[in-house]
């Protein structure tokens, strides 16, 4: 039996392999790397690959921006389970460099952006040279290349001994709590089993430009007792002034609160994806506010019949 396919953004030794790690070892799925979030996502659109492992958010930078857009557009995919990785950062040359012969630092934008502080201090000047992800300065560093386009790079700890790579300094990132959450992505089909620690993931469109709009699609869930752990604009591209809203919310697709206020979005707004319901990676239980139990909506869908039943016909 074929083994299944996972793409995931490479080469060898990313934060993103970390993730997949968790999820399934080489030996029982296929490693697919890709050079970016956007490929890895089409390769299951494709067929190429049957899910895909990407970032989505984390502590230092807030939601990954590219993953966020390719979910929300397209033919329709769905994240089936998160997984946390702790994220550190080392500084990494060519053998014989020093600090301060460092001008060029090659990093993946989340990691230049989550090192700054460190880098401002102890490489000021320094310019931010782009990477397709966070080993890809490793990979050419270990080749060997002569006259690289840069003189360091920001590596993560794993790729120093994994590319036989000396650093010029150890846990340069800015904080020492860095955390990125990434997901495992799928085709639609079977929503994972509810365990009373989960999140749905929405994109949500406003409809016309109006007063009142956002708080009318955040009533929603708020009458609802429904937590919203993340939300996030984005723009529609089609003109200024235009957003969707990607969403994580404390709860399971299951959960009449849920449905309840997926139904009420779909009411009034323009365009409503679902994007899956999963396990949390934490296993936080969700908080259920009084007269939001699933037991409560049952009671007052039955309280509401009797009162229809006995209306005269």
């Amino acid at each position: 039996m074929d083994r299944p396919r996972y793409a995931y953004l490479g080469p060898s030794g990313t934060f993103t392999e970390q993730a997949l790690a968790q999820v399934v070892s080489p030996e029982q799925g296929e490693y697919l790397p890709y050079p970016d979030v956007t490929s890895s996502l089409e390769a299951v659109r494709s067929g190429s690959a049957d899910f895909a492992v990407v970032a989505i958010e984390s502590t230092g930078d807030g939601g990954v921006t590219a993953t966020l857009d390719a979910l929300a557009t397209g033919s329709p995919l769905v994240l089936l389970r998160e997984m946390l990785v702790p994220v550190q950062f080392d500084l990494v040359a060519a053998p014989g460099t020093t600090l301060s012969q460092v001008r060029r630092v090659s990093a993946h934008p989340h990691a230049w952006v989550q090192c700054r502080g460190w880098l401002s201090t102890h490489v000021p000047g320094a310019v931010h040279v782009p990477a397709a992800s966070n080993t890809a300065p490793a990979l050419v560093l270990a080749s060997g290349e002569r006259s690289p386009a840069f003189d360091a790079a920001l590596v993560p700890p794993t790729a120093v001994e994994a590319y036989g790579l000396s650093a010029l300094a150890r846990q340069v990132a800015d904080s020492d709590g860095l955390i990125t959450r990434f997901v495992l992505v799928g085709h639609p089909g079977d929503v994972p089993p509810r365990t009373g620690a989960d999140k749905t993931t929405l994109v949500v469109q406003l409809p016309d430009d109006e007063s009142g709009a956002l708080m009318s699609m955040l009533e929603q869930f708020a009458v609802r007792g429904i937590n919203l752990s993340r939300i996030e604009s984005r723009p529609v591209g089609d003109s200024l002034g235009r957003y969707s809203f990607s969403i994580d919310c404390e709860g399971h697709l299951m959960d009449e609160r849920i449905g309840e206020a997926l139904m009420g979005l779909h009411r009034t707004c323009p365009y409503v994806r679902f994007l899956g319901s999963y396990p949390r990676a934490d296993g936080t239980a969700q908080q259920v506010t009084v007269g939001t139990s699933d037991v409560e909506f049952a009671d007052a869908r039955r309280w509401l019949a009797a009162l229809r039943d006995s209306e005269p016909r």
